[in-house]
């Protein structure tokens, strides 16, 4: 279904939606290209499905493009992900010659489109390289990160930081996940589009179509975990904090998610999952395909508490997706979760699973102050986290870049 930029006016109100298209004048008959590693899976390829089609209508034309590559490219950006995450990784010199040689490879297939693009916005660390193998180029490159910066593995951030000198701009979810680099840097967070089919409201008989689905019993409460199957997003943490609690209370738990054409350890982080859990009918291992987004939308709608429990996390959309239906969220305090959770307000940050468990059954033996935090938690999603702001934001970015060092900008 075509989603058009005045049927957000209801939600968000109509002054946003002209702030937009003032805001897109300037910028009428640009060309941009976004560049990643994948169009299924994981956050970054779900923004990009939503913004560049808005972008386009607002007069822009926008092209996205995917980087691809065979088995060590993505072995080799799985190891610069974690390693740019904290972990002390070496990765081994033949990798690397094989992620520059994809890298490469891309600038060469899209050189005509990318070196005559006003603007080209490269994601994260898989295409970072790009930007090396063009020699010529017309308009604004801009590297924009997803993930926590804050604390990396030096060799492998000094290697990466070689190819992002080469940008005329970064961008970051938050301040603290940022190096300091020569070329100005802009602090954009992710958002959600509330008319995806993984946020809009949906119907009661859907909702009991998934209890019946996957077998869940309505009477008991749930406690839900969506998100890709990956050692930072601690799911054998959160069965231990679900057996923590189901002494005093009896609940079930949903570790529901997929993985990612750029993550080849997936399958074994599911293994073990399935491995923990496989003596507990109440524990519900879900591998969902990249497309299961009402069914991610309703298992989110009827789990009571949604959790997170993160130890590293660049900004985390599930939290967002959660918090919009109103529910309460229980994060790991890592990253983006603590720019969502306003702890003791939307939610609560925890670091243990011991801590998880205590505020579930907090939670759960007070259903007012529940519902209260998932109030307060949809609104704040509303005001801070929604996609016409992170449109708002790119627009705003390129009118600057495309200014250079004006002072004062107008919008006509």
């Amino acid at each position: 279904m075509s989603v058009l930029i005045d049927d957000y006016a209801p939600i968000v109100g109509p002054e946003v939606i002209d702030q937009l298209r003032q805001l897109s004048k300037p910028l009428q008959g640009a060309s941009v290209v976004h560049l990643n590693s994948t169009r299924e899976g994981g956050g970054v390829a779900e923004i990009l499905a939503r913004l560049v089609p808005l972008t386009d209508e607002l007069g822009l034309t926008v092209r996205w493009e995917t980087i691809t590559g065979a088995a060590g490219f993505y072995q080799c950006t799985k190891m610069m992900h974690n390693a740019l995450q904290g972990n002390r990784i070496e990765i081994p010199s033949s990798l690397l010659e094989g992620f520059e040689a994809t890298n490469r490879e891309t600038a060469q297939r899209l050189q005509e489109v990318l070196q005559d693009a006003d603007f080209v916005f490269v994601h994260d660390p898989q295409p970072a390289a790009v930007v090396s193998f063009m020699d010529q180029r017309k308009g604004r490159w801009v590297w924009r990160c997803h993930i926590d910066v804050s604390h990396p593995y030096r060799t492998v951030w000094k290697y990466l930081r070689g190819h992002v000198l080469k940008y005329d701009a970064s961008i970051w979810s938050l301040a603290t996940f940022t190096q300091l680099l020569p070329q100005p840097l802009y602090l954009i967070p992710p958002s959600i589009d509330p008319l995806s089919a993984k946020n809009i409201p949906l119907e009661a008989a859907e909702l009991d179509r998934v209890y019946t689905r996957w077998n869940l019993d309505p009477s008991r409460p749930i406690v839900a975990q969506i998100s890709r199957f990956d050692r930072f997003k601690d799911p054998l943490g959160v069965i231990r904090a679900y057996r923590l609690v189901r002494g005093v209370i009896p609940l079930q738990l949903v570790l529901a998610g997929g993985g990612a054409t750029d993550d080849p350890e997936g399958q074994e982080v599911l293994d073990e999952v399935q491995l923990n859990a496989r003596d507990d009918p109440d524990i519900h291992v879900l591998l969902l395909p990249p497309d299961a987004h009402r069914e991610i939308n309703a298992l989110q709608r009827i789990a009571d508490i949604v959790i997170q429990k993160s130890t590293r996390e660049g900004f985390g959309l599930t939290v967002t997706e959660a918090m919009w239906k109103g529910k309460p969220v229980i994060g790991g305090d890592a990253g983006g979760i603590r720019l969502q959770v306003i702890n003791h307000h939307t939610g609560f940050l925890v670091t243990t699973p011991e801590g998880a468990a205590l505020r579930i059954r907090y939670l759960l033996k007070r259903r007012e102050l529940l519902e209260e935090m998932g109030y307060k938690a949809q609104q704040f999603v509303r005001d801070h986290f929604l996609i016409t702001r992170h449109l708002r934001e790119y627009l705003t970015l390129m009118t600057a870049l495309r200014s250079g060092n004006q002072e004062r900008i107008e919008a006509r």
